[in-house]
């Protein structure tokens, strides 16, 4: 009978000792004794192998192959299952639950579940989740039931109490009954005796969406003064997890742990996987902190990893010297050479992210012409791939850097543009508006040959709601605080032109009266349309 649901096993006779003995017949059976433990070097042996499995079917093998296996051996085997099978909510190859060794092995742990150990329920339970069986199966029925007869005895310990919140927020989500109790067992705890494991633990439970919105704030503040005090104690993985925790819980206040993480960070940089990297790089933009030791060990990283690391991870370090203001032509140059040498690896989004960071800075590599022939490349080939937003960071970002991509202006300028935006955002910003008209405007002046009918279609009220936004100000912003003035002229076809010599100035006396938006509005609308009703935008 097929498997996925977990409800049908092989049923094979119970052998009550205690740990999970293989049974080497055709078809294989677990028992689970209470003598004969294996010791912990064995433990961490078999956690090793596990480890060097790259598929469900190694995993199978290895199990066949060991004598005695303890409940926390069989989690953790199941574990690797997911990890190796997982792929978003669902596994990749659902076949691999019907596998016999993996059936046996949860027949046992269904008729044996009074007979685990905390850790080993807690981590069956977890495990089973992430291979996405059915809750309602015998085997997850019987091991909820039997952690939540444990859970109301207290018998759990920190550790153990995440491991069970994270199964149930996985199985009823953050409304669930046994979830609230075990914040509740957890609240009662002190943070200041947790060892770090623990403390951890808690951190990715609270990420989990159970901490949001303000809940358990008392709890997380002592969580993070018990933090500083352990973080030169903590690894890669323990340092890139409190660091996202932090940024999902939106722990502002929390600056003194993040200052001592980012310290610690600076220990592991070499050491930090791509994910466990960019999630200390998002967590450092988020909370507006760099150290100079930071920097330096990044600089020293960066040129080994451009060219291999994950795309995500090397458009992370971009940004990250973007945000920080840091022009470091040892990461740029890097950088900016693997951009051209896998730029095919890149999203349209990781593109226009890392060029933004380019632009902000005001860097050109020295590979510039390969590189612009990349891009130029990219927005030919993937041009209708571009969401409206992206596809204007990236030209924006362009003209940052005196490179006009006039050959790609015409969808930007057309009449369907801020619709497309609108129906993005919801809303255009007014950074949006005004990457729009430094656009314009630069493409205007740096380019007079390119003749840019500006959203030529849209409506008389549609232009003067845009010139009341942004447009016609004469003067903006740019990224290192320099103001760029210009005349601008409103033609009879209702475009907009540079100009050194306009019909008529409106006075900025006039406009300077006016302290609201629609005064504006309505001033601006008389003198460019004063035969014109004005319609409601």
């Amino acid at each position: 009978k097929p498997f996925i649901s977990l409800t049908t096993v092989i049923k094979e006779a119970s052998f009550f000792s205690n740990s999970v003995g293989l049974h080497k017949d055709s078809v294989p059976r677990f028992c689970l004794t209470q003598l004969h433990r294996p010791s912990a070097a064995d433990e961490l042996s078999f956690q090793q192998r596990l480890e060097t499995c790259t598929s469900s079917r190694q995993v199978f093998r290895l199990l066949r192959s060991v004598e005695i296996l303890s409940d926390t051996m069989a989690a953790a085997a199941l574990h690797s299952v997911a990890d190796l099978e997982q792929e978003g909510t669902a596994l990749r190859d659902p076949t691999v639950l019907e596998d016999d060794t993996i059936r046996a092995l949860c027949f046992q742990l269904e008729q044996d579940s009074e007979r685990l150990t905390d850790a080993g329920l807690v981590s069956a339970l977890l495990a089973c989740t992430r291979l996405c069986l059915d809750p309602w199966s015998t085997l997850m029925v019987q091991l909820k039931s039997e952690s939540q007869t444990r859970l109301d005895r207290g018998q759990f310990t920190v550790g153990q109490l995440c491991t069970l919140g994270q199964a149930m927020l996985a199985v009823e989500g953050p409304g669930s009954g046994m979830l609230e109790q075990v914040m509740v067992q957890i609240q009662k705890q002190e943070p200041a005796q947790w060892g770090l494991p623990d403390l951890v633990a808690v951190y990715r439970l609270l990420q989990s969406s159970v901490g949001e919105d303000g809940k358990y704030r008392d709890l997380l503040n002592a969580m993070h003064t018990h933090a500083v005090t352990v973080t030169s104690r903590m690894d890669p993985a323990a340092v890139s997890g409190v660091l996202n925790a932090l940024v999902t819980l939106n722990q502002m206040q929390a600056m003194p742990l993040v200052i001592s993480l980012c310290k610690q960070a600076v220990r592991h940089v070499h050491n930090f996987t791509d994910e466990e990297l960019t999630c200390v790089l998002g967590a450092l933009m988020h909370f507006g902190h760099s150290d100079h030791y930071f920097v330096k060990a990044m600089e020293k990283l960066v040129p080994t990893m451009a060219f291999t690391s994950h795309p995500e991870t090397v458009t992370k370090v971009a940004q990250f010297f973007g945000h920080r203001n840091i022009l470091s032509f040892a990461v740029f140059d890097a950088v900016a050479e693997s951009f051209v040498y896998r730029a095919s690896d890149y999203s349209t989004s990781q593109v226009a992210r890392q060029i933004m960071a380019f632009g902000k800075l005001g860097y050109l590599p020295p590979n510039e012409s390969q590189l612009f022939r990349k891009i130029e490349a990219i927005l030919h080939s993937s041009y209708s791939q571009f969401q409206p937003g992206t596809l204007l960071n990236l030209l924006h970002a362009c003209i940052l850097v005196e490179r006009f991509p006039v050959n790609f202006l015409s969808k930007v300028f057309s009449s369907y543009f801020p619709q497309q935006l609108q129906y993005q955002n919801e809303v255009i910003d007014r950074g949006v508006l005004a990457q729009l008209t430094q656009l314009y405007m630069t493409v205007k002046l740096e380019c007079p040959f390119y003749e840019v009918k500006l959203f030529k279609d849209a409506t008389p009220e549609t232009r003067a709601h845009t010139l009341t936004s942004d447009w016609g100000w004469g003067g903006w912003l740019l990224p290192f605080t320099y103001i760029v003035c210009a005349k601008l002229k409103l033609t009879e076809h209702w475009q907009i032109r540079v100009t050194e010599q306009v019909t008529k100035w409106i006075p900025f006396y006039e406009i300077e009266k006016r302290h609201t938006k629609v005064s504006v509005v309505e001033y601006l609308h008389q003198r460019i349309f004063p035969h014109t009703y004005r319609l409601s935008w």
